[in-house]
């Protein structure tokens, strides 16, 4: 029958169109049911468009510090509505892609909200947003509402921003990441709450765009995630570009006048305020799993997410979740390697359950952070007994070539077995960087192997290559 598949997807994010996409490669009949635009929060509202932002900011750097590079620059200025339009265009361009990306591979596109009745069997309504961005109108005749059945059902429906009482997001005062990546104007003042990578990352763009920033953490260090080491080089760094920055602290009210916000923080037993053009909301995000028919079900859920076994599959026969509905880390990669995994395992094919260890983590701010495995306190924590290298920016020639000689490389070696356990860098372009630690921790890569690798010169890579033999007292360059 025509609304019969051998598998439906549920959100047409970076985790349900690639498991879309490989599930057709398989042979399966396949649909994708969309609410909003394909690609998801990342393609649309996260990831990529705040990738392109954070790009104009850093033109704009580069411009205004023309003179370090032998250059002059004169009026250096931006247009923010003309910076957002490339942003959004950017994203536009991206969205229309994954639609021609199902189309090639015959995956069929429901448009509307999905509601589980039966572990095989779903009924869609009408979204209650618009369906995609104005410019990927969608096509004639496209699927809709009514009833569809699968063998199996993935549920990729992503995740949201988290909401705190008191820092209820308004739209115009106080800002979720949607607002701030279209801001009508540029505020001259600006408080992040949270310092993940969406608080530093939006953080980083306003103060390079000239807004007096400060930061509000609730843990003692910002970037929670990241080694200690690596995250307090970071803070550094952001300070003396004139962001400031409260750890352990609390905002514990906003009182919301006409155009500007007083927020009243906590922090290390005092209490001040702090008067803003805008705030905003940068405290993490929660798994949509609302509205699904999950609980009619039996589908089990903890701590907001989906439970799933490491190969997508609920406790109920039929039902997969993947993503961030299924829990952290909320990484778009994550989503798609996990998609992978699943619909594979359905298939048949030999898999390995996602190990959450080796997936990288980039935050790209200025200076950018990237890392995977164990920081050190966890490494120490867990009873290995290890040895750490490091190596410093401003020791490598490319770096210092680039003008960028800031920054560090620090791994995380089992003392006796010579197993990379974890890598975190900051400074310029780790994010490009981090890779080839990725690669070495799945090839189960020793200290010999990557000591032994020639890396090339002059590169960013060489600072790779020197932490490693900074770990085993071989370093060269420092």
């Amino acid at each position: 029958m025509a609304n019969e598949y051998d598998v439906i997807v549920i959100g047409g994010g970076p985790g349900g169109y690639v498991t879309a996409i490989r599930s057709a490669q398989l042979g399966f009949k396949t649909a994708v049911v969309e609410r909003e635009h394909l690609g998801g929060i990342c393609l649309n509202w996260g990831c990529i468009p705040t990738k392109a932002l954070l790009r104009s900011a850093e033109i704009y750097h580069y411009m205004n510090h023309a003179k370090d590079y032998g250059l002059s620059a004169e009026k250096v200025g931006f247009d923010i509505k003309a910076v957002t339009d490339r942003s959004r265009g950017v994203s536009g361009r991206l969205n229309g892609g994954v639609g021609m990306l199902l189309k090639k591979n015959k995956v069929d596109v429901i448009w509307g909200e999905a509601q589980l009745t039966k572990p095989d069997e779903i009924k869609v309504s009408a979204s209650k947003k618009p369906p995609v961005q104005p410019q990927n109108p969608v096509p004639k005749g496209t699927l809709g509402e009514g009833t569809y059945k699968a063998k199996h059902i993935i549920i990729a429906t992503g995740a949201r921003p988290r909401v705190l009482p008191g820092l209820e997001p308004d739209g115009k005062l106080v800002w979720t990441y949607f607002e701030a990546m279209m801001p009508p104007a540029m505020p001259k003042s600006l408080l992040v709450v949270g310092s993940g990578a969406i608080g530093i990352e939006f953080a980083s763009f306003y103060r390079t765009m000239g807004a007096e920033v400060t930061v509000v953490e609730l843990l003692p260090q910002i970037l929670p995630v990241e080694d200690d080491e690596i995250a307090k080089h970071v803070q550094k760094r952001l300070e003396k570009q004139g962001i400031k920055i409260l750890t352990g602290a609390k905002v514990s009210k906003l009182d919301k006048k006409g155009d500007s916000v007083t927020a009243t923080v906590d922090a290390n037993g005092k209490t001040e305020t702090i008067t803003v053009d805008r705030v905003i909301s940068a405290v993490g995000v929660a798994c949509n799993t609302e509205n699904l028919g999950l609980e009619a079900l039996g589908v089990k859920i903890d701590r907001g997410a989906i439970v799933t076994d490491g190969y997508g599959r609920t406790n109920v026969k039929g039902v997969y979740a993947i993503g961030d509905v299924a829990g952290p880390p909320m990484l778009a990669h994550k989503a798609e390697h996990e998609g992978v995994v699943c619909i594979e395992t359905i298939k048949g094919l030999k898999t390995h359950p996602l190990d959450k260890n080796k997936i990288p983590g980039c935050t790209y701010c200025h200076p950018q952070v990237a890392s995977v495995g164990l920081t050190e306190k966890k490494a120490k924590e867990a009873g290995r007994d290890i040895r750490v290298g490091r190596f410093q920016f401003l020791g490598n020639g490319k770096a210092i070539a680039l003008g960028e000689d800031q920054g560090l490389v620090k791994v995380i070696f089992d003392k006796k077995t010579g197993e990379l356990l974890g890598a975190h860098m900051t400074g310029a372009e780790v994010t490009e960087l981090i890779q080839g630690f990725v690669v070495a921790m799945n090839c189960e890569t020793t200290e010999e192997e990557l000591m032994h690798a020639v890396f090339p010169h002059p590169t960013l890579s060489e600072m790779m290559h020197e932490a490693v033999l900074d770990a085993y007292g071989r370093v060269i360059h420092m």
